[in-house]
């Protein structure tokens, strides 16, 4: 299945069956999201996975008691740093540069650049940069999951700094951006499943300079 078949079969899955996701499915999904372009390849935010019913049943007034939350197979949080550091920073070109077999100081002049500016700015200027990049894997991740006909529904409706305490990210630096439900459609349940998909025409939706 190609990509564009994948998105015209998704859809925002408003009732999800409970039927539980495939591990390996679930792994792929999660691999693919760290897989995603980020600036200067910094990743920086994590994948939380929330499996335990109890913990779902918790979020789901968190997130106006959207069905999606408990229903789900896996709840997937996506969560940003809430800010830079010169360790963070030092931690991921280090990375980089052992496992290509370099020289620590190999990028040590872009690595310096980048710090100067990054550190310069505010924390909440590197929270909305961190969140942009959070944003770019999470896309990745609601594709890979289309591709593989899991059922995914983007999630911005939730109190983030409710959920931010319930989950302790406050002691990991972190604040929940985006979530992602992975289950399988209700069918028989869901008002939206057999609507056509409606988006903008192209020729509304480009705008070319030739």
């Amino acid at each position: 299945m190609s990509l564009i078949d994948a998105l015209n079969w998704r859809y925002a899955v408003k009732k999800m069956n409970g039927q539980p996701v495939e591990q390996e499915k679930v792994d792929q999904i999660i691999k693919a999201a760290s897989l995603a372009p980020t600036s200067s390849g910094l990743q920086p935010f994590k994948i939380i996975v929330i499996t335990n019913q109890e913990l779902k049943e918790k979020i789901a007034p968190i997130a106006f008691n959207q069905s999606q939350v408990i229903d789900s197979s896996h709840l997937l949080v996506f969560a940003a740093q809430e800010n830079y550091t010169e360790e963070g920073i030092d931690a991921v070109f280090n990375r980089m540069n052992t496992e290509r077999g370099l020289p620590l100081d190999t990028t040590d002049d872009y690595k310096n650049q980048l710090k100067g500016m990054i550190l310069s700015r505010s924390a909440e200027e590197n929270f909305n940069h961190a969140a942009k990049q959070a944003y770019i894997a999470f896309g990745i991740a609601l594709a890979e999951a289309a591709s593989l006909k899991v059922d995914a529904t983007p999630m911005e409706g939730f109190n983030a700094p409710q959920l931010d305490e319930l989950l302790g990210l406050g002691e990991k630096h972190l604040k929940s951006v985006t979530l992602l439900p992975l289950g399988y459609r209700d069918e028989a349940g869901d008002w939206l499943v057999n609507l056509k998909k409606v988006r903008k025409p192209l020729n509304e939706f480009v705008i070319e300079y030739k």
